[in-house]
């Protein structure tokens, strides 16, 4: 798993690698300002940072504990639910790899055994039924869908009931990522939530938010405005291997308080990794810090 993290912060290693071009021992107050900003850690969580950091000079132990403290809330699970199926919502906006992340969500449920059904109630748009039903096929899992236009939360409850009625553990569902107006597109996430819990009582168990890891901090508005709409349980960054911005993931957490599931770092399946909070921090720090020699 590791390795698959130092792949997806690549870019950002490199860009820290333009601002040290040797690894230290304990770095200055003011190179490690530089650095979180030029990863995009938020300014006000840098200075937050900074502000808890009395030393000037700063070594690996005592940046590693201020940057896992920012994680606090950046535990990879969420609850089990006992009352089978799980209904998974997969909300976001158009673009930040939605489709492509509830195909690699439902390799990692076969992978654990379980058996998944796919929802395509993004039904604003044709191409998203249509990429999804490729997932499923290449997948070998069944899916529910209807043309566009269609009511999405009837699409939603008849997946629901197909996978009652076929004894499956997984629901993944799709949702529009853009409508007319953020009224529109909260009023129908809303809906469909009231409409899945008339299917089986308590679901979405997960509604899951899909952030797009090359928007870097701007990402956070729009994770707030979901929130507000339908609440949130956990979120998924897509694309992280596309950026040098791997630093707004503390930001991310730090002012959002929610769970971040996995992570993205490629197309395949296997490159959706649950997220480790201290894998993550060490990937940064070991782009700054030279290994110490033992005594």
């Amino acid at each position: 798993m590791f390795s698959f993290i130092k792949k997806g912060l690549q870019k950002t290693v490199d860009a820290i690698a333009a601002l040290i071009p040797e690894k230290k021992l304990t770095i200055s107050k003011n190179a490690l300002e530089n650095i979180l900003l030029e990863s995009d850690v938020e300014y006000d969580l840098v200075e937050i940072i900074m502000r808890e950091m009395y030393q000037n000079e700063i070594n690996r132990e005592q940046l590693r504990s201020k940057l896992l403290s920012t994680l606090s809330f950046a535990q990879n699970t969420l609850p089990n639910n006992p009352n089978k199926p799980t209904v998974t919502l997969i909300i976001g906006v158009n673009g930040a790899g939605k489709t492509t992340t509830i195909a690699k969500l439902a390799q990692h449920y076969l992978n654990n055994g379980e058996r998944v059904i796919l929802g395509a109630a993004d039904t604003f748009r044709a191409a998203a039924i249509e990429q999804l039903t490729r997932w499923a096929d290449k997948l070998e899992i069944p899916i529910v869908s209807s043309r566009q236009g269609h009511d999405p939360s009837a699409v939603a409850y008849d997946t629901i009931e197909s996978a009652k009625a076929r004894g499956f553990e997984q629901v993944i569902i799709d949702t529009a990522g853009r409508l007319h107006t953020q009224t529109n597109l909260g009023n129908e996430l809303k809906k469909i939530v009231r409409i899945c819990d008339r299917a089986h009582t308590g679901a979405p168990h997960r509604k899951i938010l899909i952030l797009d890891g090359t928007q870097g901090s701007s990402a956070i508005a729009q994770a707030k405005a979901f929130n507000e709409m339908v609440g949130v349980d956990g979120i998924i960054i897509t694309k992280l291997d596309g950026t040098a911005k791997g630093g707004s993931v503390f930001s991310i957490a730090y002012a959002l308080q929610l769970p971040i599931l996995f992570i993205g770092v490629g197309e395949q399946p296997e490159h959706l990794i649950p997220f480790d909070k201290y894998a993550f921090v060490d990937g940064i720090l070991d782009a700054i810090y030279v290994a110490e020699q033992p005594q």
